[in-house]
Parts: C-alpha cells; sequence; structure tokens
C-alpha cells in the first residue's frame, strides 16, 4: 500500500484532526493523528498494518509488545498478521509494566508497537522494561511516524505512513500567543 493510500484511509475514518492539541508529551500541535478512529475499523486497520507487516516480515523477533493504550490493538494486528505473540506493556502507579501473567524472557527479540510515535516517549518506556526484563528491543512501529526531523530513537522505525506535522513547546506554541484553546486527545495524563 502506498503512502497516499494510508493517508486516504486516515482521513475517510477521521483520523486526522486540525486544531490546538495537547499532545501527551506535553508539547503542542496544530494536527493530531487520532489512530483509535482508524482501529474501530478492524478491515481498514489490518489494511493499513499490512504495510508495516511488509516492511517488518524479514526481521528477527520473537514478539511484539504495544504500550497500553495506543499499542494494545495495534500489537494483536501486527502480531495476528506476523504470527507472532502479541501483548501490552501497561502503567501502574505511573510506571509502565508488564503484567496480567505476560512475560518477556531472557533473550526475547522484541518489536514495539504504537499507533503513533511523536517522541517515542512511551516506547522507550516499554523497551527499558523489556531491558530490564532481559529481552532485546529490534525494533519499533507504528501507524504513523510524526516524529520532529531532530528526533532520534535508538532503534529501526517501521512506519505505514511518515507525516510531518508542527509540534511546538508551550512557551514557543502560535496558537497558544493566539489564545486558541487546546484540547488534549491523548491517554497519558500530563503534569
Amino acid at each position: 500500500m502506498e503512502n497516499t493510500s494510508v493517508l486516504n484511509i486516515l482521513k475517510e475514518v477521521g483520523a486526522l484532526l486540525e486544531g490546538h492539541f495537547l499532545l501527551s508529551s506535553g508539547k503542542h500541535s496544530n494536527r493530531y493523528c487520532q489512530c483509535a478512529k482508524l482501529l474501530q475499523y478492524p478491515n481498514k486497520a489490518a489494511e493499513v498494518l499490512k504495510t508495516v507487516a511488509e516492511k517488518v516480515k524479514d526481521v528477527d523477533f520473537d514478539k511484539v509488545v504495544g504500550p497500553a493504550m495506543g499499542g494494545v490493538v495495534v500489537s494483536y494486528e501486527l502480531a495476528r498478521q506476523l504470527n507472532k505473540p502479541g501483548i501490552f506493556a501497561e502503567r501502574k502507579d505511573g510506571e509502565m509494566c508488564v503484567r496480567r501473567g505476560f512475560e518477556i524472557k531472557k533473550g526475547e527479540k522484541v518489536i514495539i508497537s504504537e499507533d503513533v510515535i511523536t517522541t517515542g516517549k512511551s516506547s522507550l518506556e516499554v523497551a527499558k522494561v523489556i531491558e530490564e526484563l532481559g529481552g532485546q528491543v529490534v525494533a519499533m512501529c507504528c501507524i504513523v511516524d510524526r516524529r520532529d526531523e531532530g528526533v532520534k530513537l535508538p532503534y529501526p522505525i517501521y512506519s505505514a505512513i511518515k507525516l510531518n506535522i508542527n509540534t511546538y513547546e508551550k512557551e514557543e506554541c502560535p496558537l497558544c500567543k493566539e489564545n486558541i484553546p487546546y484540547f488534549k486527545p491523548g491517554s497519558r495524563n500530563i503534569k
């Protein structure tokens, strides 16, 4: 699937939003990718994630792990398409952890899957947990890679689409300067 096809599906399901948004990272943006709007349609989600599955099919890995919330359905669908186990990590008392009987075995090779990567904060928290449990992160996957040019992560990133979306620090946000109220669509509590 071409990036234009992925973009058209995201637009069709209303996953690309315009406005003033407070992101989970604490940064502000004029656009937001609400991939939950895509994930409510299993066939469309499968079609978009097939793009990612094709890109990672030759990567040597044992398990897919997604951070809750955004990575839960993504990790399931990628694992399904790649015939691998898929689990998720979640926060307990504000800390990312692996629970619910899920486990990472020593030496296990893991792909972290996410709906959107902006700063990589959630995925890096999951990577830390995986490595503390003896696993090895070999790649990160997402539906939308919307990292700014300067955001580098220590793992290869495989995405269905790369979008260039403006992201601002609160103090530099032109939307704040215009007193446009923001909306916080993400799942992480921001302090």
